[in-house]
């Protein structure tokens, strides 16, 4: 009797219990509509960053590896591999520009779950086939999973400072929804998530490099690796959720709760939908971007900006995030977390998109002079949380005359959302650069129509390139994407 109150009062039991009970049935119209936007932007970004440098280096470095196993790599028409190291490369090219979606508390949180959900559905031997509805229900266990370890912890509600929360709460997500597709017991998907834990964390040192993007691929593979080695019997610790020793040691204020009854469970993405992204950079220069283009209307003349010359100083009233103060980045990695990057760019160019963070954008002279203007203030009441901050900027010129803009929401943010037009409009610009009109087309119906989808690996079929991609240059000026004024 002892024992049976002591379980029920485990967080991580609750956990393992919710993952194993959860049915097509509890899944809501909210969720099963957000969820597939989430699919599809996640899709769209991932193609596209399958053209990047960091996505070749990790898929030359995913090459050595063999298996009877083999899956799809989105892009690519020649490559597959393990469904581990599909799942890391397809993750690593969701985060490889910073275009993915983010939640609040902030996380990437497709990213982590449905490269190894894809995988999965192309390799595994089943009868029946793994439906749409499996995909959205396993998608989702793994979505819901993050969304509730990050409600532990009020450090978490802010822009991170220690851990990149993807390579954390993203590990366990897919190991929860690997557990929820594979049909792992209940006791198995505790071990999996106990697992995962120790598999969990990355720094917050190597945002704004090629190191990023592998948080979120290393949390599909580590994720899909503990269901695996789950499967085969592998223990851990059966209260990991539950010790400031096990997944507590990512948080300074860790406190758990029990998960609600299955009854009474509701879903944390019914509750807070997701930001959809308009250019590919850190979340926070969105407000940036439609500050500065608040801005611009005072600087042109015609339809061209004042002469840089007549700038005296650009000042930025901004929440202090270390890692996204970059007044001078020397990378495409260094200008998505930068600040300053951000405002000159939509000054100078009207808008801001897939070639503005290319190194001939970032190099150029008039950029670097106006970056040497740039001034950060932090004001008291604009902290670091996604649902809270602002951005103010004003401009003063030569002649004494300053002028102010602000803003509270840009357009994307879950306050303010894509609408699904300007969803499909931004899937279409990055999946096209890879995959034929035609494919595109009917990727963008399969998602809207998932659920009815009798066997979901035939999305891989749709993820390969038609034939070999050119080498990627480092400069795409015909790539035609959304920017942050998009009507």
């Amino acid at each position: 009797m002892v024992l049976t109150i002591f379980l029920l009062k485990s967080v991580t039991e609750s956990f393992a219990k919710v993952i194993h009970g959860l049915k097509v049935e509890h899944l809501t119209d909210h969720v099963l509509r957000r969820s597939k936007r989430m699919i599809l932007d996640a899709l769209g970004v991932g193609i596209l960053g399958s053209t990047t440098e960091v996505f070749h280096k990790v898929s030359e470095y995913s090459k050595i590896y063999s298996s009877r196993m083999s899956s799809t790599v989105w892009g690519q028409s020649d490559l597959r591999l393990p469904p581990t190291y599909a799942a890391f490369v397809n993750g690593v090219a969701i985060h490889s520009m910073d275009f993915d979606d983010t939640w609040h508390p902030p996380t990437h949180p497709s990213g982590a779950v449905l490269p190894v959900l894809i995988a999965l559905s192309e390799d595994l031997p089943s009868s029946p086939k793994f439906s749409g509805l499996d995909l959205l229900l396993a998608f989702n266990v793994g979505i819901e999973v993050q969304g509730r370890l990050m409600h532990f912890s009020k450090e978490a509600n802010n822009i991170p400072k220690r851990f990149h929360p993807p390579s954390v709460v993203g590990t366990l997500g897919s190991a929860a929804a690997a557990s929820k597709f594979l049909g792992l017991s209940r006791t198995k998907c505790q071990e999996a998530l106990a697992i995962a834990v120790s598999l969990a964390g990355a720094p917050m040192a190597n945002a704004a490099t090629q190191t990023k993007p592998l948080h979120i691929g290393n949390a599909a593979r580590h994720g899909l690796e503990a269901a695996f080695l789950a499967m085969l019997g592998l223990q851990g610790n059966k209260q990991v959720l539950d010790m400031e020793t096990g997944f507590g040691a990512f948080y300074a204020n860790y406190s758990p709760k029990v998960l609600p009854n299955l009854d009474s469970h509701t879903w944390l993405l019914d509750q807070q939908d997701v930001a959809f992204k308009r250019f590919p950079a850190h979340l926070i220069t969105h407000w940036v971007a439609d500050a500065a283009a608040s801005m611009r209307k005072h600087l042109v003349s015609g339809r061209a900006l004042l002469s840089i010359d007549h700038i005296e100083r650009i000042v930025l009233r901004i929440p202090d995030v270390p890692y996204v103060n970059r007044p001078f980045p020397d990378s495409e990695h260094e200008a998505r977390h930068s600040f300053q990057y951000v405002a000159c760019a939509a000054l100078l160019d009207g808008g801001i998109s897939v070639p503005s963070f290319h190194e001939c954008q970032i190099n150029r002279p008039q950029v670097r002079e106006l970056l040497s203007k740039v001034e950060l203030e932090h004001p008291q009441d604009n902290l670091p949380n996604f649902n809270t901050l602002y951005c103010e900027i004003s401009v003063t010129l030569n002649d004494g005359v300053t002028f102010k803009e602000r803003s509270d929401t840009f357009y994307g943010h879950w306050r303010k959302p894509l609408s699904q037009e300007d969803l499909q409009r931004k899937f279409r610009a990055n999946a096209s650069r890879i995959l034929s009109p035609d494919t595109v087309e009917r990727l963008i119906e399969m998602v809207e129509n998932l659920e009815d989808l009798e066997d979901c690996s035939v999305l891989t079929r749709l993820l390969k390139a038609p034939s070999p991609p050119e080498v990627v240059s480092k400069s795409i000026p015909d790539l035609t994407v959304p920017s942050y004024n998009l009507a």
